[in-house]
């Protein structure tokens, strides 16, 4: 199955899915969204790596930023901040008026630095996914660029990432056909949510959606 372009989702969703599925259908299918400091940061850090058309070249890597890529056959598209073309005449693909082959390698910059979870990790594979769609070629790692440690994380695209990528991939398209959003599991990470307000973890743990509604109209009566 080959998805069309209007119904492809964001690959930057992944992060908000693996972090909290609810999250990702408030924004994602409700099209809710709160600026917090969080948010604030990591819009400056994706600013300055995504200087769309700029490309250099510097021994044996070609650097582009801003770079959009797509999978139409997961049905996801987006912009890699970062994606280098390092030379490997063992391994690599040719590129068009240029000497040698070279491997593709994704980099994606981020606030702060490394997570306990995948979201992250995530983010990477998908761009992954559709770079080896497009470029017909095998993409085996990746890196995220940390803001506070000013270093790179590297990211080993192993079988398992993969298959859990697909997955993700998978149950995302199946709430957003639907128009689902999932209930809430609240936990420690809901303090950092930028959507704690909009989703109200506390108050719908041990009540649904409708009565909140419900209980809400009847009181402004």
């Amino acid at each position: 199955m080959l998805y069309k372009e209007e119904d492809y989702l964001m690959i930057s969703g992944i992060q908000h899915f693996e972090f909290c599925r609810r999250q990702w259908a408030l924004i994602h299918i409700e099209k809710l969204w709160e600026e917090n400091l969080f948010t604030a940061e990591g819009n400056i850090i994706h600013k300055r790596a995504h200087d769309s058309g700029f490309n250099e070249s510097r021994n044996d890597v070609i650097t582009t930023r801003g770079m959009p890529v797509y999978s139409s056959m997961y049905g996801i598209s987006g912009v890699c901040d970062v994606v280098e073309f390092v030379r490997d005449d063992m391994d690599g693909f040719e590129i068009y008026q240029r000497e040698g082959r070279y491997k593709v390698v994704p980099v994606e910059y981020k606030r702060g630095k490394p997570k306990e979870g995948l979201e992250d990790v995530m983010q990477v594979v998908l761009q992954a996914l559709c770079l080896e769609e497009m470029l017909t070629c095998k993409i085996e790692t990746g890196y995220l660029y940390y803001d506070e440690i000013r270093r790179r994380s590297k990211v080993v695209i192993t079988s398992e990432l993969r298959q859990r990528a697909k997955k993700d991939i998978q149950e995302m398209h199946q709430y957003y056909e639907r128009k689902y959003t999932p209930k809430v599991s609240p936990s420690k990470k809901c303090s950092a949510c930028s959507l704690n307000e909009a989703c109200l973890p506390t108050v719908l743990k041990n009540m649904s959606v409708n009565d909140y509604i419900a209980r809400a109209i009847g009181e402004d009566i």
